[in-house]
């Protein structure tokens, strides 16, 4: 506890709000955007530019609804702090909720070589994860100080957007909600005016705004991998680079009714008008009793199709140049996240086992076979399952649409380990590497390794300025459905010839079921339940048989 409280307060010891720059200021440390002239610092040839917005505060009259571009702006403004933290909960590995919280969130930080003479830089967007429920600009794991550093011929961005209760809510069963039609998906909207903004903006810091790449991690993979199919998204960005996240990470309609129904059961509200009379802390307070069951953005048939990989089958994303991949034990990571192995080890069976009954006779038999293939504990084989049918194989299909249908692909395996107990090659494993914030051990366990963080940071940046990821001396093939190439991501990354192909074509048709993490509706109504309570009950028993025997003797 001493440690998270250490944690808390040094990352709200950065918090501040920008100010109004009145009289003289170093033009070195500027960049004029149309919605002002921001003032940067700078430190060892980096130039760091902290909370510009992109887009009116979504607050009054524009909470729940579109952003809106931010107005243009002759002013000059410090450019020295992040800015707000979307409303979220507190949560330890979501160390940006440790950050001062608000509905004005939408703001944007900038890195970059300090050098103005260079111009024509690639530009590269990184959207944040947090399953679309939690994260920020301000967790330090994002900070691109290092990066930039390392690549100042780079123009790195991080982006805030709405997530949870403000980003993704359907108010299409609420009174007065047929206002808010985009509701469900807002958070994407944020990303795509953020976008615009850095399309206009993007030479005032030399960066190309005809060379943008967007990037992101889980809920932000699922986010770069949906924005091609959004024609509002056109033109606005070049390539992609989804880590840990597809067009999988989403949810029906149905799937997203209870979160509304919660919403209005702890809120008391029966209609809009008394939704939008709450207060900022109100919302705060009451996320706090919602955030465990946030959405994903919403296949509501109109922004995103009912069957995801629709446009990408269709080569509507045939434009984009795409790179993908996963970490070899994504569904490791919850070990943590629920509580510690005790936890784990009795709610990843529940979950499997909900999931199991939606299962046809055949594809049952497809899963069991599955767990056959993978050697250990049921539990692992489990985490297996969730990792091959959440992860890697969305991002199979996703990458094989993509190649079939005109697009060029790259694709990834990370197998380099975590040192934190059961974690392994976990989900998120790989930012400390691809941000090159080596020190920071949230997930590694240890200082990443510099070598294979270069690596990493040298394949992203050649692949955002030029499309392919690979070298001379470190080849990397386009992926298709036919060698399926692969980068396998380790202290020696080397290609490799389509791995774990027999866990691909086992479980691939399971895909059809839309398998995305929910539980909102989860049942205890399980084998295992009745199983683990049948072991209860022996076990109690049998202690009561030993007590009646010592009272007898």
């Amino acid at each position: 506890m001493e440690k998270v409280n250490d944690i808390k307060s040094a990352i709200r010891a950065e918090w501040g709000e920008n100010r109004p720059v009145n009289g003289v200021f170093d033009p070195a440390l500027g960049a004029r955007c149309d919605n002002g002239t921001f003032v940067g610092r700078e430190k060892e040839g980096v130039l760091t530019f902290k909370g510009i917005p992109f887009a009116c505060p979504p607050t009054g009259e524009l909470r729940w609804k579109k952003p809106v571009r931010a107005p243009e702006n002759s002013g000059v403004y410090e450019a020295f702090y992040n800015g707000k933290t979307p409303i979220q909960t507190e949560w330890e590995t979501e160390r940006a909720s440790y950050y001062v919280q608000g509905e004005d969130c939408l703001y944007l930080n900038v890195w970059t070589g300090s050098d103005r003479t260079v111009e024509g830089k690639a530009v590269m967007v990184f959207f944040h994860g947090g399953s679309y429920g939690w994260g920020g600009t301000a967790d330090p794991l994002y900070d691109g100080f290092r990066f930039a550093l390392a690549h100042p011929d780079v123009v790195l961005i991080t982006a805030g957007y709405r997530v949870g209760l403000m980003g993704f809510v359907d108010f299409s069963s609420v009174r007065g909600g047929e206002s808010f039609p985009d509701a469900p998906n807002l958070g994407l909207w944020d990303q795509i005016e953020a976008l615009r903004w850095v399309k206009r903006n993007a030479s005032a810091f030399g960066g190309d705004p005809e060379c943008v790449t967007i990037f992101g991690e889980s809920a932000g993979g699922g986010s770069v991998s949906l924005l091609p199919m959004i024609p509002e998204a056109s033109g606005l960005f070049r390539r992609v680079i989804a880590q840990s996240g597809s067009v999988a990470l989403t949810y029906s309609k149905d799937e997203c009714r209870p979160f509304t129904e919660r919403l209005l059961k702890e809120s008391g509200a029966a209609c809009m008008d008394d939704l939008l009379r709450l207060t900022e802390e109100q919302l705060i307070k009451l996320n706090r009793k919602l955030n465990a069951y946030n959405n994903f953005p919403q296949r509501d048939g109109i922004l995103i199709p009912e069957d995801p990989y629709e446009p990408y089958r269709e080569g509507r994303t045939s434009g984009f140049d795409m790179m993908m991949g996963t970490n070899a034990d994504e569904a490791n990571y919850w070990v943590n996240e629920v509580g510690g192995i005790i936890p784990y080890r009795f709610g990843t069976p529940i979950m499997f086992e909900n999931h199991l009954k939606k299962l046809s006779r055949e594809d049952k038999k497809r899963v069991k076979s599955f767990m056959q293939l993978k050697e250990g504990y049921s539990l692992w084989r489990i985490s297996a399952f969730f990792t091959e049918i959440m992860f890697r194989l969305p991002a199979v299909r996703q990458a094989e649409e993509h190649k079939r249908n005109g697009g060029r692909c790259y694709m990834y395996f990370w197998e380099e380990q975590s040192e934190h107990r059961f974690l392994r090659a976990c989900h998120a494993v790989e930012l400390a590497y691809v941000f090159g914030n080596t020190e920071d051990t949230i997930y590694t366990g240890k200082p990443a390794d510099p070598g294979l963080s270069k690596t990493v940071q040298d394949m992203w940046v050649r692949f955002a300025k030029t499309g392919d990821p690979g070298t001379a001396e470190l080849p990397w093939p386009e992926y298709d459905s036919e060698d399926r190439w692969t980068m396998m991501l380790s202290l020696e990354p080397h290609a490799e010839e389509d791995p774990l192909p027999e866990e691909r074509e086992i479980l691939e048709p399971i895909l059809d079921y839309r398998i995305n993490g929910s539980y909102a509706d989860m049942s205890l109504n399980v084998p295992f339940v009745w199983k683990s309570l049948a072991k209860v009950l022996g076990i109690l028993l049998l202690i009561a048989g030993i007590v009646v025997l010592a009272v007898i003797d």
